[in-house]
């Protein structure tokens, strides 16, 4: 009886031994794949508030520059697309033709000195840049969280429990190709 409970406490002990860093681990990484989730979200939240800002701000520009209407049907088109998009990499690239659109926009707007004289129009470009900033910082933190979650899951023993569970390395936001480029503005049209 006695060699027998030995036997059983010794099992008991090794299966722990086991068990505990891999039940430690997988918490871990399911702890990681939401905080990476509730980041993706936060940048969402932010595009949303930006996307909502838009028609507010094109609206105001309209009555002063009416005949802008290819930057107006730029901006509409990269909102409907951001609207659509469903990866982060089409977000990212939704987002960087909005910003291209909006950054012509903007230059439009230099030819328009009532217009920057707009209590409205300055309320909403002030706006625009808050949450710029923050699209922004929700990207970096986005970033942090998916460089965390993938070198995590990749560490060793983590990268066997990871296989086995089948959590997968998250992509990082990107700017789009291009999105580096200045936007060109012809006032000749």
């Amino acid at each position: 009886m006695n060699k027998t409970l030995k036997t059983v406490l010794i099992v008991i002990a090794v299966i722990l031994v086991i068990t505990v860093p891999i039940i430690g681990s997988y918490n871990t990484m399911v702890s990681l794949d939401q905080k990476v989730k509730r980041a993706e979200s936060n940048i969402d939240t932010q595009l949303q508030r930006r996307s909502d800002l838009i028609p507010n701000l094109v609206s105001t520009v309209k009555g002063y520059a009416a005949q802008e209407k290819e930057i107006f049907t730029d901006i509409a088109n990269a909102r409907a697309k951001l609207g659509g998009a469903q990866t982060v990499s089409e977000k990212a690239n939704a987002d960087s033709e909005l910003s291209s659109a909006l950054s012509r926009l903007l230059v439009v707007v230099e030819r328009y000195p009532d217009l920057k004289s707009s209590a409205n129009f300055k309320d909403l470009t002030v706006a625009l840049e808050g949450t710029e900033n923050r699209i922004n910082i929700s990207r970096q933190d986005y970033n942090k969280m998916v460089d965390t979650y993938n070198t995590t899951i990749r560490k060793f023993p983590n990268s066997i429990i990871a296989g086995i569970f089948r959590f997968e390395s998250k992509d990082y936001y990107k700017a789009a190709e291009g999105a580096k480029d200045v936007p060109k503005v012809d006032f000749t049209k």
